[in-house]
């Protein structure tokens, strides 16, 4: 085999274990609790909150403070007591109750709270549960935007 040779079958050998990593690498990515359609942008909830004739959601703060308008403070979701006290608020409301939680502590993607909150939902068997989708934090989709606040 001559070196021009050796060096095409060494790239061929790289890029085909390098597809068997990342194909590997996709089957291990975490499945979120929630759907695409189960995600609430900031801008939707606040035209909502701010339309006095919208049917109003229930909104939990699973995260370090109630900000947005109307949100009951749970206090942070991966704590167990805390979890606690979101199931205790849910078993109040009907399983068609139109829901949103949130947390806004840090970027969506490494929130600690909002997946253990998520998850109780599905477990309690609620049917209109939303996320909303605060990607960076609550100050900088929230608050910033001038979006309805508790204050």
């Amino acid at each position: 085999m001559n070196v021009q040779t050796r060096y095409t079958f060494l790239i061929a050998l790289i890029l085909i274990l390098t597809t068997f990593a990342f194909s590997g690498f996709k089957k291990q990515q975490k499945i979120e609790p929630w759907t695409q359609d189960q995600l609430l942008e900031p801008g939707d909830l606040a035209k909502t909150l701010n339309n006095p004739q919208a049917k109003q959601p229930y909104i939990f703060s699973v995260g370090p403070a109630a900000t947005i308008k109307t949100s009951i403070d749970i206090g942070p979701a991966r704590d167990k007591e805390n979890l606690n006290k979101l199931a205790l608020q849910l078993d109040k409301l009907p399983k068609d109750a139109d829901i949103v939680i949130y947390c806004g502590c840090c970027p969506f993607d490494r929130c600690p709270n909002i997946r253990p909150a998520f998850k109780l939902l599905n477990e309690m068997k609620f049917k209109n549960q939303k996320l909303l989708t605060l990607t960076q934090n609550v100050k900088v989709d929230w608050i910033d935007h001038g979006y309805p606040t508790n204050n």
